[in-house]
């Protein structure tokens, strides 16, 4: 007979509303949210609130923990074990692992991007086959579409089942997320992958490849996708036109949408927009392009993701419900239900009977008035993390 695991006395944030109240565990999901306690509690949570684990469409930090520095690579299992720690403590129960390819070019310091690709997803699918992790991965393969190898090594992991979501990038300077050339200058030589006495030639050589391959790329890849099932986003839409080409290659989700123009024609295209809370907390793009709070403030913003800061989703979330910006509902949807239904994962992403039993506990953290000149007035603070009804931090 299977044993109650029951998170008690908890503020569970539920679909609709927050109720005080207990979850009943059993066999990895929720059995009952019980509003009068009935039953010895596995746990008290003392009126922490109690969220839905969140699930992580686009994180950049396996990347990150796999070459720390220009020119190092770490072992790629432990750095994956790394950054699968970084996401648990950051409450994420469920993490698309963004994975880049399409090799930069000659007058990058980029080489051996392909070999790149394989070594982590070949290490994903070890620790998780190994049951090392904490949260439960799939892959995201951020496809640059310009680069003249990005179909070939596409093919070469399409038919891989931990490839759940693909996204369509061209990076080329002077169009959607590089509109400004300038930008372009400052983000490529700050990362250390072009030097400054290349910049020029590597700009150069970005246009012609994007005018050779890019079309072509966006088609074969969306092509393979949707043959295999995998949700296919794009990436950095700016204009009607990027909207238009998207609907056309079969995309769900936009993701990073650059103008309120592209959101707005995203969403009414039924395609969920994608921003990353970094800008919610920063109160603006890091990039100079439209701040995601005037795409949420129109109805434009569907999901929010990590980005380049593992911790900044839920702080996001409860900066926005701290500022009377979004009730703590609505905007728990944003990290949790949102991005499940927009990768097809229905069975995760909200606390209800029957669904996984991925959740987080989180206290609200008050903020002394000298540190909220950046972060709002609260900070969430993750007190613990469970995975199928598993406590793994």
């Amino acid at each position: 007979m299977s044993r109650d695991t029951v998170l008690a006395n908890a503020n569970v944030v539920l679909d609709d509303e927050i109720v005080r109240a207990d979850v009943h565990i059993r066999d990895g999901l929720i059995a009952d949210v019980c509003t009068t306690s009935t039953s010895v509690a596995s746990e008290d949570f003392d009126g922490d609130y109690l969220v839905p684990g969140v699930v992580e469409l686009h994180t950049d930090h396996l990347e990150y923990h796999f070459s720390p520095r220009p020119g190092v690579q770490w072992d790629p299992v432990p750095a994956v074990l790394a950054h699968d720690a970084q996401m648990a403590a950051a409450g994420a129960t469920t993490v698309f692992d963004a994975v880049r390819i399409g090799s930069e070019g000659a007058t990058s310091n980029d080489e051996g991007a392909a070999a790149a690709a394989h070594r982590l997803v070949d290490a994903v699918m070890a620790a998780s086959d190994g049951d090392m992790l904490r949260a439960d991965h799939a892959i995201h393969l951020r496809c640059e579409v310009s680069s003249a190898d990005c179909a070939d090594v596409f093919s070469e992991f399409v038919d891989n089942p931990r490839i759940r979501l693909a996204s369509l990038m061209d990076h080329t300077p002077g169009q959607r997320q590089f509109a400004d050339v300038d930008e372009f200058k400052r983000y490529y030589l700050g990362k250390g992958t072009v030097l400054a006495e290349n910049i020029d030639a590597h700009i150069a050589f970005r246009r012609d490849q994007s005018a050779q391959f890019a079309v072509r790329h966006r088609q074969l890849i969306s092509g393979l996708a949707a043959d295999r099932g995998i949700t296919l986003a794009a990436h950095d839409d700016a204009t009607q036109e990027h909207i238009d080409e998207s609907m056309s290659l079969g995309v769900h989700i936009s993701e990073f949408p650059t103008t309120v123009l592209a959101a707005e024609a995203a969403t009414a295209n039924g395609l969920q927009v994608v921003m990353g809370a970094p800008n919610i907390v920063r109160g603006g793009s890091q990039s100079g392009n439209v701040a995601a709070a005037a795409l949420l403030e129109r109805g434009f913003l569907h999901v929010l993701s990590s980005d380049y800061v593992p911790s900044s989703p839920l702080q996001a979330v409860f900066q926005l419900a701290a500022d009377h910006t979004l009730d703590l509902v609505d905007g728990i949807k944003l990290v949790s239900a949102n991005p499940a239904r927009a990768v097809g994962l229905d069975d995760r992403g909200e606390i209800a009977v029957g669904k996984r039993a991925d959740l987080v506990r989180v206290r609200a953290h008050d903020l002394p008035a000298t540190e909220r000149h950046l972060h709002g007035r609260q900070v969430p603070i993750v007190r613990a993390v469970y995975r199928a009804g598993a406590r793994t931090s």
